[in-house]
């Protein structure tokens, strides 16, 4: 079967990339060894908030006579807990499945492999067990797992990665979770808010550490408040297990014991079984596809998107690279992506979300910058909700005033932090940021707020 185009996977890139094809009238096929969503909607992004949104309600419930709302009595149900992740799961699934058919995209289940640049075969279809389809024109967007550790057996009880976890959210006694990004720091404060004792270990100095610094102390001090064991610049000797818990040996001599080990060190590109060099595409030292700036791979007529890239492993990067090698690809024309246009988001407590440059780099590069920041517990509305913790830290360029960094942590930060993306994609300075009217009582006045201070025209601070 010929195809104008073939995306092999279909997490948030690959499902993306498919759907804008078909709208564009592109004969699309779309490969997926599970189910349309990919790791994103099944195991990773969605039902992590499900969880985490029950662990913010849990927290304010915790604290409702505060707002003059008594309750005598809290009783967690996991079990529907679960029932409801699988349910938003499969409606977000099923909605993913009628928009393949509305663009008339083929599905096709299984895994495929090139045979050549221009032919795939995919493995778990048709009565012989596979079949081939060919085009010229291919999308690599296969995404990535979970990086298990050396000599540790993932079992999905004892042991476990941010998967596991997901699909059975009853939480143990205690927990070591062996990392300190994203992944870690959301997990922890899932167990954390359910009453899990939770230490984190992670070998660099601080938590986040992709994040501005500033943001990383003060998560650290959030979490430390809520009873969570930080273990930072820790290396983990050995892990052994004692049959019904294990103990960790650190370097240095400490040693912890804990009933479950929860490995959240990152995640590794799924290039196995593609066959990429039958189709002439190079990979780089860490096992990722190779792509320049276009995501155009090493061999014409072949892109890579997404975590296969790992540039950036990001959902929504993923998605934006998607449609963006498409209409590319039908000719529209479009400005290139810009690495440092794309927003981080963590949904720990507190949020955690960022945009462009961290102090620390724009010292390292040599930028003069100025830099303010605004707090959660000068804001009326924080201060209504009782999540007065975190900031606004605005960062921009001295002359021009232009916006090189945003980062937010604190109450609806993964919501707020859109403004700044737009701001940095229409080359807006804090001048504009500052003149724009926003609604009050509202979180979203820090925004204005942190752009005023860096003028010296704040009013609330």
């Amino acid at each position: 079967m010929n195809y104008d185009l073939i995306v092999l996977g279909g997490g948030p890139g690959g499902y993306v990339a498919a759907i804008r094809a078909g709208q564009l009238g592109m004969k699309t096929a779309l490969v997926e060894k599970e189910a349309v969503g990919g790791t994103c909607l099944h195991h990773g992004c969605i039902p992590s908030k499900v969880l985490l949104q029950s662990a913010n309600l849990l927290s304010l419930i915790q604290t409702s006579a505060e707002f003059g709302i008594e309750v005598s009595e809290i009783r967690p149900n996991f079990a529907t807990l679960a029932a409801r992740n699988e349910k938003i799961i499969k409606r977000l699934h099923r909605g993913l499945t009628h928009l393949m058919k509305t663009h008339q995209v083929d599905i096709y289940p299984g895994m495929g492999r090139f045979l050549s640049p221009m032919e795939i075969e995919v493995f778990g279809v048709g009565e012989d067990g596979s079949t081939r389809i060919q085009s010229e024109r291919v999308i690599v967007a296969t995404g990535s797992r979970a990086r298990p550790w050396p000599n540790l057996s993932i079992d999905g009880k004892r042991v476990l990665t941010s998967d596991e976890a997901l699909a059975n959210p009853t939480p143990p006694r205690s927990i070591v979770v062996i990392g300190g990004g994203a992944v870690g720091v959301e997990m922890a404060s899932f167990y954390s808010a359910f009453g899990t004792e939770v230490t984190i270990v992670e070998m660099a100095p601080f938590l986040l550490p992709t994040e501005d610094r500033e943001v990383s102390l003060l998560l650290r001090r959030s979490m430390e408040k809520r009873g969570i064991t930080l273990l930072t610049g820790a290396s983990i000797d050995s892990i052994k297990d004692q049959g019904t818990d294990f103990i960790l040996h650190l370097k240095g001599g400490a040693t912890i014991r804990t009933d479950v080990v929860l490995v959240a060190i990152g995640r590794d590109p799924n290039t196995d079984g593609l066959d990429l060099k039958k189709a002439g595409v190079m990979m780089e030292a860490n096992r990722s596809i190779w792509v320049n700036e276009k995501m155009q791979t090493s061999q014409r007529g072949i892109w890579a998107i997404g975590d296969v890239t790992m540039r950036p492993a990001l959902a929504h990067g993923a998605m934006a690279q998607g449609i963006y090698v498409v209409e590319t690809i039908a000719g529209i024309e479009r400005d290139l992506i810009n690495p440092r246009s794309i927003p981080n988001a963590i949904y720990c407590r507190p949020e955690v979300a960022s945009v462009g440059m961290t102090e620390e780099r724009a010292k390292l590069e040599g930028v003069p910058i100025k830099i303010a920041r605004f707090p959660f517990s000068a804001n009326p509305r924080a201060l209504i909700e009782n999540e007065t913790e975190g900031f606004v830290k605005l960062i921009c360029e001295e002359s021009s005033g232009l916006i090189l960094g945003a980062h937010l942590i604190g109450p609806n930060a993964t919501e707020l932090i859109s403004e700044f993306v737009l701001a940095k994609n229409l080359q807006a300075s804090v001048l504009d940021l500052k003149r724009t009217i926003h609604p009050h009582p509202t979180l979203s006045e820090s925004i204005m707020e942190a752009s005023g201070a860096i003028l010296n025209q704040a009013i609330h601070l």
